[in-house]
């Protein structure tokens, strides 16, 4: 009897206060994973988790595209001149920068992202940089960016202006850019993540328009279609005077029909902001292998109805 008494309370102890033995045993692999300099266990489950929030009907869908832009609007807020500061510090959503203008409409993806970094333990800034490259390589065709995590969170706002203005000048832009040290290739292969995008807040008549014909599907149609846009495109006035531009569309013509030269530009180019505000990588850890692995963009596109990209 006494000893049926010790075995009920330690089942219901373990059921209502101590961790499971998977629970332990993730921690312990958690801990030897930082010692090792590999990715802790943990980034696999978000992984998994993200995949099921970003995938429809094999296709990324509107949250992988708003993780996407969150990724871009938190690094990108940032130039050299501020150094280790600033970046990618979870500030977008730390600082309440999401009331600014140009973050209209992220205040969705960002509570979902903020849910997660607290349901998993991990940094803000950690996620909103793990979950834009989860949801690059989600999209069919989408690279896999390398990601580190190890960032240090941040409350202080990055500096306002910092970001690009759609109705900026192609020279305006190309400075902006420059000052973040990218170059023409730069901004010409990080433009092409307008081949996954929707506006909403540019022309509100024609909110929920792509920016290409595939919007569920990372290809190099974006690159064409400025030039000559499918039925139902919506082109930036700024992507379209780019891709005139002397310097820049030069190499924005460059991407056309160049699916591999892309992804392989976009994937350095983006890389390179996920470490914007981050000294160096000393004591970071790279969880790239936590990431999906790429989809076959053809097999995607036999799949797809007729112009059922806007899905």
């Amino acid at each position: 009897m006494h000893c049926k008494n010790l075995l009920f309370l330690a089942s219901t102890a373990s059921a209502t206060s101590f961790p499971s033995l998977e629970d332990l045993s993730n921690s312990v692999k958690d801990v030897l994973s930082r010692r090792d300099g590999s990715c802790p266990a943990v980034w696999s489950k978000v992984s998994a988790e993200l995949t099921t929030m970003f995938l429809t009907g094999g296709q990324c869908n509107d949250d992988a595209r708003a993780a996407i832009r969150l990724n871009f609007h938190e690094c990108g807020s940032w130039e050299t001149k501020l150094g280790a500061t600033g970046g990618c510090d979870g500030s977008i959503i730390l600082a309440n920068e999401l009331t600014r203008a140009e973050n209209r409409g992220l205040a969705d993806i960002a509570s979902k992202v903020q849910n997660l970094a607290t349901k998993y333990g991990s940094g803000l800034a950690d996620m909103i940089v793990f979950a834009g490259s989860h949801a690059t390589v989600t999209c069919p065709g989408g690279p896999v960016v390398k990601t580190w995590v190890g960032r240090k969170d941040s409350s202080v706002p990055a500096p306002e202006g910092l970001l690009p203005d759609v109705q900026a000048s192609a020279d305006a832009l190309f400075t902006l850019f420059k000052n973040k040290g990218f170059n023409d290739v730069d901004l010409a292969a990080l433009l092409g993540a307008h081949s996954v995008s929707k506006q909403f807040f540019v022309d509100t008549t024609k909110a929920g328009q792509p920016q290409d014909s595939t919007p569920g599907i990372w290809d190099v149609k974006y690159y064409s279609e400025t030039t000559s846009p499918a039925v139902g495109d919506f082109v930036f006035p700024s992507d379209s005077k780019l891709a005139a531009h002397a310097v820049v569309g030069k190499q924005f013509k460059g991407f056309v029909n160049n699916q591999g030269k892309w992804n392989g530009k976009y994937a350095d180019a983006m890389a390179r902001m996920n470490l914007f505000g981050v000294a160096n990588t000393n004591g970071m850890l790279d969880c790239t292998s936590a990431l999906p692995k790429s989809t076959n963009v053809k097999r995607e596109m036999r799949a797809m109805p007729v112009y059922g990209r806007t899905a």
